[in-house]
């Protein structure tokens, strides 16, 4: 998997072994849910669709009620296609989570942030706990 589709959930700090305070940012990881494999023959292009966060099935459309009862999942808050790795059979309802990293391995991320009035794109380096 290429990516992830997280949600922040406030700051904190870290030390470091010297004794200094290192800010970070504590995100929601996953689990993101594969709702839709796209291949070149049905869709014209290779794509994973994932879905991330819950929500109740009254707030969706119906289109989009149908679409998760078809990949098996609950309805999901945010949709989001992502470059497929080569080699790697994906299948509906399989789960992705943090555990895609390991404990201490640093991770060059380009984290789009979308605020309700000013969108960013931003590059961090994330350090996985």
């Amino acid at each position: 998997m290429r990516g992830l589709i997280g949600k922040k959930i406030g700051m904190t700090q870290v030390y470091h072994q010297s004794g200094q305070a290192i800010p970070v940012t504590v995100v929601e990881a996953g689990p993101c849910i594969v709702t839709q494999v796209k291949n070149k023959t049905i869709d014209g292009y290779d794509a994973i669709q994932v879905g991330f966060g819950d929500r109740k099935p009254k707030h969706s459309n119906k289109a989009l009620n149908g679409h998760f009862n078809k990949a098996g999942t609950d309805s999901k808050r945010v949709l989001a296609e992502f470059v497929p790795v080569t080699d790697y059979e994906y299948k509906t309802g399989q789960k992705f989570g943090a555990s895609l990293f390991k404990v201490g391995e640093y991770v060059l991320s380009l984290i789009h942030i979308s605020e309700p009035t000013r969108p960013r794109l931003i590059s961090y380096a994330v350090f996985c706990l």
